[in-house]
């Protein structure tokens, strides 16, 4: 989600209701804009655009898709561990990875065809130290192309990390990996 000059890097100087203030804290400097990261968010937005999996018009339902018993999403541990209802009550739980399932996306076109895209891996490194992320087991996706690292802005892999692969993700990023539809079995 953005706020007017987020884009822009506008920071408000820390605070985070700076609604009532008529000064530099509130007011967007446009000749300060951080044209790069402009650059970056426009990127991100077409990313966006470009894949169903994350403009969902439905909320997750937490099933598994027929005939695979892959779930629409899942959630995981730094350590590759599928993520249990306990694990949502530790408050030392900074980081986390997602698996977005492109086979499942309840949606489906005007002509009834049923919506699917590539199925993602994101990882959110909240901590302030890189940490070391298992990628899911082979079931989930055989093949993993990292496609976004806001540590270094977008990029696209070539060569991609097998299942249970171990990747390093910087201190406060989010890495996006792909397991793209056209690898499907």
């Amino acid at each position: 989600m953005l706020l007017a000059g987020d884009e822009l890097g506008r920071t408000q100087l820390g605070n985070n209701n700076a609604y009532c203030q008529d000064n530099e804290v509130s007011w967007i400097n446009w000749e300060k804009a951080d044209k790069e990261f402009q650059t970056f968010v426009k990127e991100l937005i077409a990313f966006r655009k470009n894949h169903p999996a994350f403009c969902r018009k439905k909320w997750f339902q937490g099933r598994p898709v027929k005939g695979r018993g892959l779930e629409d999403i899942s959630w995981f541990l730094p350590e590759g561990i599928e993520m249990t209802d306990n694990h949502w009550q530790h408050d030392f739980a900074k980081s986390l990875g997602v698996y977005l399932n492109g086979n499942r996306i309840h949606t489906t076109t005007l002509k009834g065809k049923q919506v699917t895209d590539d199925s993602f891996y994101i990882v959110f490194n909240a901590y302030y130290k890189p940490l070391d992320f298992k990628l899911p087991p082979s079931h989930y996706g055989k093949k993993w192309f990292r496609v976004l690292d806001s540590s270094c802005r977008i990029f696209e892999e070539t060569q991609g990390h097998d299942p249970e692969s171990i990747i390093n993700a910087d201190a406060r990023s989010v890495v996006v990996f792909k397991f793209p539809q056209t690898m499907e079995s």
